[in-house]
């Protein structure tokens, strides 16, 4: 429990007296009319947990509705009392949906998708693809990120995985950029690997079938200087990407690709790509940034996990910043059931793995390692189990890659081993079972890993081994309340402790 949980936890109940501080309440409001530049440092702040935030001052308004301190002059009664149910109508919403809003002047979430057509204007046709597609109500990101996103509004989205993150900022590009334009590309996303970008890729043609949009991925970094660059017709509206492709082409001399036409710049599981070190892409963001130099550029920021440098930086850099919290913040999701299996050894673990498939399981199962080495080691030991499994890693190739997740999703791979390549993003909606056979390095990890089951509101297991040498950091875990691992709630990990020889 950190220092904010705890005094969360001390303020619960806390409730403001508006009529015996009336006048220090109204000096404070002084103060806050003349902070019209975003830097009020208190305005992000739920100081006690109710998902109803000072920054927009939305419980504010309804304590003054109750007082009878916002009718204005030629206000009836009835007007007031309309109001008042329309702010506690999105109180509710919001507490029902556990939706956490910091910032000032924020739009109502939307309950339905129709709403996004008769409020916002998205397109007909689009409305009609997410039908087809069995997409009838928005989860509660969607719900409150669109509205932003439509607005114009910079935001730093954060929810737990499979709640819907890519579908939340696909509609607003779509509705915002209205019709194709030969203008180059005017929206970019951002993701950490090529299988993540391919996904967004694929979701992005699906939604704008029969609009027009011009969506593309980036490919071989060759062939795409002739194809997007400069003396290309700029026949082309939406670009996903890497970021070490796209920054290829940004540093040829000339510039082989131009960003200054881009109007949304959106960076999905922003916190990997903020990275230090050899897996972040933070130096490369740097110069994506400074390539989108549109005056019209407005920036999105989601992931599944927060870390304090993504939202720092974006505090900084972000104009008006709203940010947006789906439940408890860097939470496991609550609709995977979660299991510790003590194996004493690494001996132990492949005779743990054994008796798993021996007694029989529900595949798809995702089997995660801490390396490419050790993925190939238990991949030549689960070779000639009778089972059908298969490796992906870095080191192999993108054509081997696509096909592995392809035959993955058919079912022709029962058990696929991998490294943190599809930790993140990765959406296989059928896999019943996530198997940590290398105890992760952090609750951040922990998060991403089990993430790939219990998507979209379905049920998953998740079982993750340790042994004596895993016990430093399962201890780190257990006291700091790792990120939901360890702590109070529905996804609660059981212990086990295997008795055979082990």
């Amino acid at each position: 429990m950190d220092a904010f949980d705890l005094f969360r936890k001390l303020g619960a109940g806390a409730k403001f007296d508006f009529k015996r501080f009336g006048k220090d309440a109204d000096r404070f409001k002084g103060v806050r009319s003349e902070q019209k530049d975003g830097s009020d440092l208190l305005s992000g702040i739920d100081f006690f947990g109710t998902g109803i935030y000072h920054g927009n001052q939305v419980k504010l308004a309804e304590e003054q509705v109750e007082n009878g301190e916002e009718e204005s002059e030629g206000e009836s009664g009835k007007g007031k009392r309309k109001r008042q149910d329309e702010v506690k109508t999105v109180n509710r919403v919001r507490a029902q949906h556990r939706i956490n809003v910091h910032g000032c002047d924020v739009p109502d979430p939307v309950c339905t998708f129709s709403e996004l057509q008769s409020e916002y204007g998205l397109n007909p046709r689009v409305l009609q693809n997410l039908s087809s597609a069995g997409l009838t109500t928005p989860t509660p990101i969607q719900m409150q990120a669109i509205p932003l996103m439509m607005h114009g509004r910079e935001l730093l989205a954060c929810a737990p995985t499979g709640s819907g993150k890519t579908l939340a900022f696909c509609l607003p590009l779509l509705t915002h950029l209205k019709q194709p334009a030969n203008l180059g590309f005017r929206a970019l996303i951002i993701s950490p690997t090529r299988e993540l970008a391919s996904q967004t890729h694929r979701e992005l043609v699906r939604l704008s079938e029969g609009v027009g949009f011009r969506v593309h991925i980036l490919d071989k970094a060759s062939m795409a200087a002739k194809k997007y660059g400069p003396s290309s017709n700029k026949k082309y509206d939406i670009l996903v990407s890497t970021p070490n492709r796209l920054v290829f082409l940004l540093k040829q001399d000339p510039p082989a690709l131009h960003l200054s036409s881009v109007e949304w710049l959106v960076v999905d599981e922003s916190d990997k790509l903020f990275e230090d070190g050899r897996s972040g892409f933070r130096d490369q963001l740097a110069a994506v940034f400074q390539a989108c130099s549109g005056p019209r550029v407005r920036r999105a920021l989601y992931s599944a996990t927060c870390v304090p440098d993504v939202e720092q930086w974006c505090r900084i850099n972000l104009d008006n910043l709203v940010s947006v919290n789906i439940g408890h913040r860097n939470s496991a999701v609550e609709t995977v059931e979660q299991e510790l299996l003590f194996v004493g050894t690494e001996n132990g673990k492949l005779l743990a793995m054994r008796d798993i498939i021996k007694k029989g399981f529900l595949p798809p199962m995702l089997v995660f390692v801490q390396s490419i080495e050790r993925a190939r080691e238990l991949f030549h030991e689960l070779v000639y189990e009778g089972i059908n499994v298969d490796v992906i890693h870095a080191d192999r190739t993108q054509q081997q890659r696509d096909n592995v997740i392809s035959s993955f999703r058919s079912g022709d791979i029962w058990v696929l081993i991998c490294t943190a390549l599809l930790a993140r993003g990765i959406d296989f909606k059928g896999v019943n079972l996530v198997l940590n056979y290398d105890f992760p390095t952090s609750a951040v990890e922990y998060i991403h890993r089990i993430g790939r089951t219990g998507r979209a509101g379905h049920t998953g297991r998740a079982v993750t081994f340790f042994t004596e040498d895993d016990k430093p950091l399962l201890r780190r875990y257990t006291r700091g309340g790792a990120c939901g691992l360890m702590g109070e709630g529905p996804n609660n990990i059981h212990l086990k402790k295997k008795k055979d020889k082990l």
